[in-house]
């Protein structure tokens, strides 16, 4: 169900090295470093000006929906250090964030969640995107 992702040259850089520090910490820190690295590996390389601006990046905000229950969630994908569940902003280390890196409005994905289980999801619109906004620094 995972479609092609993109990432930008930008983003891809700053996370490749985020994985780097985490491969020497914690095991639950880096267990989700690991799914990020995959992501990164899979991932399709685009510069931050060619990126389409329904792709998920780093600090877009995306509304997506939960197709068992219909439920819709708005968050925004930001760094550990900027994370803020309570406020919708997920870290790119964590099952959600990771899964909606990268992805399009139109996107289907799997999402990995505590206790074994997991939920089927359908990016409904990304809502901002730096780089549609001519922010390639963010």
């Amino acid at each position: 169900m995972q479609q092609n992702i993109n990432i930008t040259t930008h983003d891809h850089q700053r996370l490749s090295r985020l994985v780097a520090g985490y491969g020497r910490r914690a095991p639950a820190a880096a267990s989700g470093s690991e799914t990020l690295a995959e992501l990164l590996d899979a991932g399709r390389i685009v510069p931050p000006q060619d990126i389409p601006g329904d792709v998920v990046t780093m600090n877009s905000q995306v509304l997506y929906q939960d197709l068992e229950t219909g439920e819709l969630r708005e968050a925004r994908v930001v760094y550990p250090e900027d994370a803020d569940p309570a406020a919708g902003h997920i870290s790119v280390l964590s099952p959600v964030g990771a899964a909606l890196l990268g992805l399009a409005a139109g996107d289907e994905t799997v999402l990995p969640l505590p206790h074994g289980r997991s939920a089927c999801i359908h990016i409904c619109k990304v809502v901002w995107q730096p780089e549609a906004n001519g922010e390639y620094a963010l």
